[in-house]
């Protein structure tokens, strides 16, 4: 329970961290901040998911002992830490979409 918490929260983080920093970049490039950061938000969230699981080739090594080796279970909790990681990703799209008013 403790890893999905913390899979969460370094997803969550990832997102909003990197798309308010971003437009904080943008701000400095005299570039719109809100259009930078919405932007932003979309296309960190892959790198959230991966980095919120530890990196994809460890993840991969789990699914891939999983399937050889006929371990369901292994392969069932690597889905859940997946699916925790990209709801919180999507969390943090959300927050930024209402900060930046749906753009």
């Amino acid at each position: 329970m403790e890893r999905l918490i913390l899979v969460f929260f370094v997803s969550l983080g990832v997102v909003l961290g990197g798309s308010i920093l971003g437009s904080i970049g943008a701000t400095l490039a005299k570039q719109s901040p809100i259009k930078v950061m919405s932007q932003l938000a979309q296309e960190i969230k892959l790198w959230a998911v991966v980095t919120a699981m530890g990196g994809s080739f460890s993840y991969l090594r789990m699914i891939e002992g999983g399937v050889f080796e006929g371990k369901v279970i292994v392969i069932f909790k690597q889905f859940i830490i997946l699916t925790v990681a990209f709801l919180g990703a999507q969390l943090g799209i959300w927050i930024i979409s209402v900060l930046t008013g749906g753009n």
